[in-house]
């Protein structure tokens, strides 16, 4: 195992012993989980919501608001994790597989700047 890979693992041991100690594993089902990671996924598009892109920009360059941002990040990878973990998911296996499949879907050659799903390209 290489230390990124050791890293991860870390983090993963991490999030689980934080669960564990909580005794929420009882609460922290598929069904449970997805339901919380898309609701941290909202709480962090609401740090955007009604602001224009120079308001964005302006946001983001105070070190506040990106620390709430890396807050609400946090939590959607703890969620996802923690979910990917529960169900035996290898996360690198996965991502690597979906952006194969995405390759596909999106040829550079029809896709490149474009923002079109790939069922009108």
């Amino acid at each position: 195992m290489n230390m990124k890979n050791a890293k991860f693992a870390n983090i993963i041991q991490a999030i689980k012993k934080f669960r564990d100690e909580r005794d929420w594993m009882q609460f922290h089902n598929p069904k449970d989980m997805a339901a919380a990671l898309a609701i941290e996924s909202s709480e962090l598009q609401e740090l955007f919501l009604w602001k224009n892109k120079e308001e964005i920009e302006e946001y983001i360059k105070d070190k506040k608001n990106i620390e709430e941002v890396e807050e609400e990040l946090a939590d959607v990878f703890s969620f996802a994790i923690e979910l990917a973990d529960n169900l035996g998911i290898d996360i690198e296996k996965s991502i690597e597989s979906k952006l194969k499949k995405n390759s596909e879907k999106y040829p550079i050659s029809k896709a490149k700047g474009k923002s079109t799903k790939y069922t009108k390209l």
